[in-house]
């Protein structure tokens, strides 16, 4: 049977987890997913309550989190690589554990630049919706076990995309595809039903978009979990210079 190597992506809302879940799918040797523990945390957190389309994703995923780990993100392949793009924040109610068998790969972005773009979506979010903290957690968790993942903010990879990709693959273990840098426009088969919530900007897209710092005002109600989401992030770039 075809070893594949699980690439686990935990990301925070509003970064470019999609548009690295389209990178990948632009490689031969890959499968990709898109957001597969979504439903369940969802069915456990209060979070079905206001998030977009909640009901159209617990109707079209599975909503059990454990059978989710063992038939996709712990299921045969007949691809060298499986890419799964998760949020950091449904790891709820769940044994860690598969987290030994998969290449894990943190992706975070500055929370000045995420939170408003959030809060756009959903109203007054919380540190339980934005996965600073979960972040944290994981991190440590695995650390704790001797697997040590990989922490990638976003950002650098908008600023040079290719050369950060480039050591991404070489991280991870598998060659570099230059197909990488592109895709078509549009949505894609992978997506899941709350693209049409949230994908707008991926869709419209090519290709990774050069960063581009906010001028807007901060919004003065989110001061607090800026604050908050801030003292995380930095801790958790200080985990990946070590």
């Amino acid at each position: 049977m075809l070893k594949t190597k699980r690439i686990c992506l935990w990301s925070g809302p509003r970064n470019i987890s999609t548009a690295l879940m389209y990178s990948f799918a632009q490689r031969d040797d890959s499968t990709v997913f898109d957001e597969p523990l979504y439903a369940h945390y969802l069915a456990n957190t209060d979070a079905k309550n206001y998030h977009p389309g909640a009901d159209e994703v617990l109707k079209s995923q599975e909503n059990d989190g454990q059978k989710v780990v063992d038939e996709i993100i712990l299921g045969d392949y007949d691809t060298p690589i499986a890419f799964f793009k998760n949020m950091t924040h449904h790891l709820v109610n769940l044994d860690w554990s598969f987290l030994e068998e998969t290449i894990n790969v943190i992706l975070t972005r500055p929370p000045k630049d995420m939170l408003p773009s959030y809060a756009k979506q959903v109203k007054n979010p919380t540190m339980q919706d934005v996965g600073y903290a979960k972040h944290l957690e994981v991190v440590k968790y695995l650390d704790n076990i001797g697997k040590k993942p990989l922490i990638v903010d976003s950002k650098d990879i908008l600023q040079y995309p290719q050369s950060r990709l480039r050591e991404l693959c070489g991280t991870l273990g598998i060659p570099f595809d230059e197909a990488m840098l592109k895709w078509p426009a549009g949505p894609r088969k992978e997506d899941g039903v709350w693209a049409k919530y949230w994908y707008h900007n991926v869709h419209r897209s090519t290709g990774f978009r050069a960063y581009k710092s906010k001028n807007e005002p901060f919004p003065e109600e989110l001061e607090d979990l800026l604050e908050e989401c801030q003292e995380a992030y930095d801790e958790l770039l200080e985990y990946a210079g070590k």
